[in-house]
């Protein structure tokens, strides 16, 4: 029996499952959709739905809170700004978790952690977009050089 356990330690010290929570919430925040080992994903589930939960009561304390949980004022931002405002009629229950097969290396149960009612285009924030106007100044330079 499990009683009294308060969480799952994940095989991590302390000081590095902090970290990782910390920097998955982050990735979460940011892309709004993250792939990561089932453990994981149910252990980061309960911390993201209690930092929208904190950005939702517009306080200094609060603010404060989530500075110091996420380490990142522009995740602090959006969780403030966006998530706040798109989940203020929802009660609870901002993320889901969809199972997603086994990894090919060490058949880990592999699972998709994502907002309910998430922004698509969240995925695409680092992607550089694709430049046409650098194929012209190759023909430019050739012509300079047969001059």
């Amino acid at each position: 029996m499990r009683h009294k356990m308060g969480y799952k330690k994940l095989n991590r010290t302390s000081e590095h499952r902090k970290a990782l929570i910390k920097n998955m919430l982050n990735s979460l925040i940011k892309y709004e959709q993250i792939t990561t080992t089932l453990p994981k994903a149910k252990v980061l589930k309960p911390q993201a739905d209690k930092i929208i939960t904190l950005g939702k009561k517009n306080t200094l304390s609060n603010t404060k809170t989530l500075i110091s949980k996420l380490q990142d004022i522009k995740s602090t931002n959006k969780v403030k700004k966006t998530l706040s405002k798109r989940y203020e009629n929802r009660k609870g229950g901002y993320t889901r978790i969809i199972k997603a097969g086994f990894r090919y290396g060490d058949n880990a149960p592999m699972a998709v952690i994502e907002f309910v009612d998430r922004d698509v285009e969240a995925k695409r924030v680092d992607k550089k977009k694709k430049n046409p106007t650098k194929d012209t100044p190759k023909v430019e330079d050739k012509k300079q050089a047969t001059a």
